[in-house]
């Protein structure tokens, strides 16, 4: 699988490479530190790992490979980051956009006892983890629409307030109950979707507080019928029940040879976890694109 990967990889950066002049009297393009990077992800190796000449193929160890040093330190340029971006931005372009936008969260979990102070206890689905959060808003295309990472703590009604803005077309947007909050209703409302999520308890009183319309009209779909006898609509049943392709969405993401898996050990620190993440999610897409392709 990661010499299938490889390829389709290699492919995508020599086609956007002429859009990415070297630096200024930098000895290595953007794209060969790319390279190298992407090189030691796919295998879930350290970059170290791979400024070796001895973990390449013999095709390719009279290429220059840069040290570590200079690894870490352009991994962190604005150029590169910016190459990864635009990298992730042709992929989306292979998508469809979609009126239904799913909104769901996976924990990255590291060890108890790691030394990396960013990393926080916090819920992992029914148990405490230390580690980040991927926070995602997932559409038609085969990376996420808008995405960012957080510590472990990291509230998804919370984060979902910085997601909602960049997911421009949406018309409903999907949650679980940790994203039932009125400040996320009315976020949600200032940029003309609904958001559809069940409660925390469900079936009980509103209480005396103000409520977002948005909230109550969430509440409508998914709750009244239930308390009036009643079956819910059509359409209310069939719309919540797409929330599930996000769960499968995330299981292709970590069920294949170089997908996301538990962070390793040498990935720690945000701007490392980012980078690493960016990577395991333009493989995903990689991987679904060539599939596409051999099932046409």
């Amino acid at each position: 699988m990661e010499g299938e990967l490889w390829s389709e990889v290699y492919r995508l950066l020599c086609e956007e490479s002429n859009k990415h002049p070297r630096p200024k009297y930098a000895q290595f393009a953007d794209v060969r530190i790319l390279e190298v990077y992407f090189w030691a992800v796919v295998h879930d190796r350290p970059t170290a790992w791979a400024c070796d000449p001895d973990h390449w193929p013999n095709d390719q160890r009279c290429r220059d490979l840069p040290a570590e040093s200079t690894m870490s330190e352009r991994l962190r340029t604005m150029s590169v980051r910016l190459f990864m971006r635009a990298l992730l931005d042709r992929l989306r372009q292979d998508g469809h956009a979609t009126l239904v936008r799913k909104l769901d969260s996976k924990p990255l979990s590291v060890g108890c006892y790691s030394k990396d102070s960013d990393a926080h206890w916090g819920q992992a689905a029914a148990a405490k983890a230390r580690g980040y959060k991927l926070f995602c808003g997932w559409g038609g295309c085969v990376v996420p629409d808008a995405w960012t990472l957080g510590p472990m703590n990291a509230a998804d009604c919370e984060v979902a307030v910085e997601l909602v803005p960049q997911l421009a077309g949406a018309a409903y947007l999907l949650g679980d109950a940790g994203h039932d909050a009125n400040s996320l209703h009315a976020v949600c409302a200032r940029c003309g979707c609904q958001l559809v999520t069940p409660r925390k308890r469900p079936q009980t009183g509103l209480g005396h507080g103000k409520h977002e319309p948005g909230r109550l009209r969430s509440i409508e779909m998914l709750e009244w019928p239930v308390l009036l006898g009643t079956a819910p609509s059509p359409f209310a049943a069939q719309l919540y029940a797409m929330r599930l392709e996000i769960e499968r969405t995330y299981g292709n993401l970590c069920g294949f040879g170089g997908g996301l898996q538990p962070l390793s050990s040498w990935v720690r620190t945000p701007h490392r976890v980012a980078l690493w993440v960016a990577a395991k999610l333009l493989f995903n897409a990689l991987r679904i694109c060539k599939n596409a392709r051999l099932a046409a």
